[in-house]
């Protein structure tokens, strides 16, 4: 996992909850992870990953992902079994 991916992770399950997070950003780490990602009608994104299914809207004119939609994200990874792994020193 390159760092971008990382700390993008480490964001999206961060407390208290960012508001920095760039959906492109979760979009990639969810590609990388493996996920399935198709096209809704709007703005929506249906994703699959590992057989746990969600659906999100891309945020828009913001490119920052909001607090509660975050906060789905981070119960969608952790129900496909996804979590950030701590770093050793």
């Amino acid at each position: 996992m390159s760092n971008k991916h990382q700390r993008t992770l480490e964001a999206i399950f961060k407390t208290p909850v960012q508001s920095n997070v760039e959906w492109k950003d979760c979009e990639k780490l969810l590609i990388y992870l493996g996920a399935q990602i198709s096209e809704g009608e709007g703005s929506r994104v249906r994703i699959i990953l590992k057989g746990v299914r969600a659906v999100f809207h891309r945020p828009h004119p913001r490119k920052e992902i909001d607090k509660g939609a975050l906060r789905s994200l981070r119960n969608f990874l952790d129900n496909a079994g996804i979590t950030p792994k701590e770093k050793k020193p």
